[in-house]
């Protein structure tokens, strides 16, 4: 396969093709082409289509049955001061509501040491925002990066220096930024719909995943050469795909339930989680460890994966975080250091996880429609929301073990605080637990010892029956 040449500054049309181009997609702009039209060419993909009533029909599993209310009018979504998030009155969590975009904000980023902003959206926009949680600066745009694409972005992804920018839209391309400058720096136009895409920790790679063929490509950052283009890698289309820490392996989730991870050296799928989910696996993300991924779905459910497990191939352990979401789970993110999970939700709310126990600490409640995707700070202070109804919201969750509604319901539910024998990570317990185990470790390392008694004994019932259970969650046998 003949690799596309790199963009060049003095011919900024220029595209560079992998694989062999197709013809060039037809130019979209919001008005020109119904939504209905452009649903019908995409077919099956990743969960958010920018338009109402067809969002309904897609999602089965969505709370709300009727579209969800009309937006406020613009001069009521931006607030003049700091609001309080929350409606309830034990949980005040304060937030920025962020507003620029035209349309539903589909993807979300911190960056350039939390002091900036990244948004991408179905308004084929990519916009870098100034008044990050560490800027005294109330919100606002500072670059709309130009050679936008024509038609809606679904996914941004930047480099861990917050160097470089990528964007995945349904125009078939991937582009890439430089953030300082605004330059762009190379255009990929590949033969098929793009969903999902994600620099490597090391930014060395990129990784796009598939619609119509069900597979990955993933690409030198650099050169603008293909490493390896994966089809029919899932029977059904990718819904999202991330490197690990290691940036040696990509995991890749899709509509047909499965969970596969691919190891770049060795050009090989070292891992198949088939029917993890009852329902479409929306997204992925890895612990910084890499010693664990999280996947969420339309099951309403996530899960922790430990994709350490040897030899234990086809089901893995895990652990399954329940009642966080009243509608289709659409996003999920870790804490730098694992403490804790967020995710958002069809049902409109932010959940933040405890993960050493596997249960929701607070739900984050004011967007006025789906939350789309999540992010969180380096320091755990800020998280940031991206929603369809055209803002993002920062939220200061600094405070949260001192809101009355997270202590009363510590209380509640008996918990109180241990330290791992294995790891020395503090994590919660419920006082009524009679397990020893559970008084001992924390859920990565049960999940580990699951993993490690499957795989020494697979086919043991008698062994796994003894298994501890899991809290806020259940096992998949």
């Amino acid at each position: 396969m003949a690799s596309p040449s790199r963009y060049s500054p003095t011919a900024p049309d220029r595209e560079c093709k992998l694989p062999p181009p197709s013809a060039p997609a037809d130019e979209y702009r919001p008005g020109k082409l119904s939504w209905g039209t452009l649903a019908r060419a995409l077919g099956c993909f990743r969960l958010p289509i920018p338009h109402t009533r067809l969002l309904a029909t897609l999602d089965p599993l969505a709370l709300d049955r009727e579209p969800p209310p009309q937006l406020l009018p613009e001069k009521q979504q931006v607030p003049e001061k700091l609001i309080w998030g929350d409606q309830e009155p034990l949980s005040k969590i304060p937030f920025k509501i962020l507003s620029g975009h035209e349309h539903a904000v589909s993807t979300c980023h911190f960056c350039v040491d939390d002091t900036k902003l990244l948004s991408g959206s179905h308004d084929c926009t990519v916009k870098l925002w100034v008044g990050g949680p560490l800027d005294a600066v109330d919100g606002s745009v500072v670059r709309d990066f130009e050679h936008r694409p024509k038609a809606p972005v679904v996914e941004c992804s930047i480099t861990a220096d917050s160097s470089r920018v990528i964007a995945a839209s349904y125009d078939k391309t991937v582009r890439a930024w430089d953030l300082e400058t605004g330059k762009l720096l190379w255009k990929v136009r590949y033969d098929t719909f793009i969903v999902s895409c994600k620099f490597s920790p090391d930014g060395k790679y990129v990784v796009s995943g598939f619609d119509v063929d069900h597979g990955i490509c993933i690409m030198d950052a650099e050169n603008i050469t293909t490493v390896s283009v994966i089809k029919d890698h899932h029977t059904r289309s990718i819904t999202s795909c991330c490197f690990d820490p290691d940036s040696q392996r990509v995991a890749s989730v899709s509509l047909d339930r499965c969970i596969k991870i691919w190891d770049v050296t060795s050009q090989a799928t070292l891992l198949t989680i088939t029917k993890a989910h009852s329902n479409a696996i929306s997204n992925c993300c890895f612990t910084f460890s890499g010693h664990f991924l999280c996947t969420s779905s339309w099951d309403k459910n996530l899960k922790i994966w430990n994709v350490h497990t040897g030899e234990f191939r086809n089901r893995g352990a895990c652990v399954t975080l329940l009642q966080g979401h009243e509608g289709s789970v659409s996003s999920c993110h870790f804490a730098r250091d694992s403490s804790f999970l967020i995710s958002g939700g069809f049902d409109r709310t932010v959940a933040i996880w405890d993960v050493a126990e596997g249960y929701r600490k607070l739900s984050l409640k004011g967007h006025n429609d789906w939350v789309m995707d999540v992010a969180i700070s380096n320091n755990k202070k800020w998280i940031l929301s991206a929603s369809k109804d055209r803002t993002m919201r920062l939220w200061n969750i600094e405070e949260i073990d001192q809101i009355p509604l997270v202590i009363k319901y510590k209380k509640a539910m008996g918990l109180k605080v241990k330290q791992c024998e294995r790891c020395d990570r503090p994590f919660s317990i419920f006082k009524s637990d009679t397990s020893s185990e559970m008084f001992t470790q924390c859920v990565f390392c049960r999940i580990d010892t699951r993993g490690l008694a499957a795989e020494t004994s697979p086919s043991s019932s008698s062994e796994r029956e003894n298994w501890p259970p899991m809290p806020g969650g259940s096992e998949d046998d």
